[in-house]
């Protein structure tokens, strides 16, 4: 499944969020979204999700506009986790997860939906947790929850807001850790995030957005310190420690 953005603006009121952008996620990347806070990288994440409808311009999935599929077949093919995460917690992770096949039901759950989310469960070693309430569950606990529900959905397209931002480095790498897997399998993943060593270690495609509008978009050759000094204006250096590259900020 391709996702492309096409010539798009979006604004709240009258400011403007997204100038004019254009840019294509090609199906099984793992595409983080980096940029400064306000740089427009959440309503992005919405407008691919159909969640807000551009001001110019259009999404596409396929070459057809995100507009022109019924909410149904949007919701089969494309997952959503937001940074808020949105469960209740009233609801037993069982239940929460079983959500995630909400679209492909008609009536009830039936017992190939059980089945998937009791795989899920185990692929995620949440069967500890199945009868928990989501709202005694930790940060980390909660937010595998969340991406196994949008998981069971069975996607084709993985869209994440910030899901490192409240986590404890463990627990980031946890989440990265199992991203990265998600996208080995075929599934397109984009990820909203902040932390440039987490996108560096584990997406392979970079889009670079300040003030509504792309800097840069491809492979780690846009993580320069060049295109880091535009986005944040700060001076940063790229180093390279057994492979794998990091940024170090040069606090003056």
């Amino acid at each position: 499944m391709v996702i492309e953005i096409k010539k798009v603006s979006f604004g709240y009121s009258t400011e403007k969020v997204l100038h004019d952008v254009d840019c294509v996620f090609e199906g099984g990347g793992f595409y983080a979204v980096i940029g400064p806070n306000g740089s427009g990288k959440s309503t992005m994440i919405r407008l691919l999700n159909r969640l807000l409808i551009p001001d110019t311009g259009t999404v596409q999935v396929n070459g057809r506009s995100v507009q022109d599929y019924p909410r149904r077949f949007l919701a089969q093919h494309i997952g959503y986790v937001p940074q808020s995460g949105g469960s209740s917690a009233n609801a037993t992770v069982f239940d929460t997860i079983l959500l995630g096949r909400k679209p492909h039901i008609k009536w009830a759950p039936g017992k190939s939906d059980f089945k998937k989310t009791v795989n899920i469960i185990r692929d995620f070693s949440l069967e500890h947790l199945t009868l928990r309430l989501t709202g005694e569950l930790s940060g980390g606990e909660l937010q595998r929850v969340h991406i196994a529900r949008a998981l069971v959905q069975e996607p084709d397209v993985l869209i994440l807001d910030e899901p490192t931002s409240s986590l404890d480095l463990s627990h980031q790498i946890e989440v990265m850790k199992m991203l990265k897997e998600v996208s080995t399998k075929g599934i397109t993943v984009i990820v909203a995030i902040h932390d440039l060593n987490l996108a560096l270690r584990y997406a392979d495609q970079f889009l670079l957005l300040r003030d509504g509008s792309i800097i840069a978009m491809g492979d780690e050759r846009v993580i320069s310190e060049q295109n880091l000094r535009a986005l944040y204006d700060v001076e940063v250096q790229k180093v390279d420690v057994d492979g794998q590259s990091y940024i170090l900020p040069l606090l003056g």
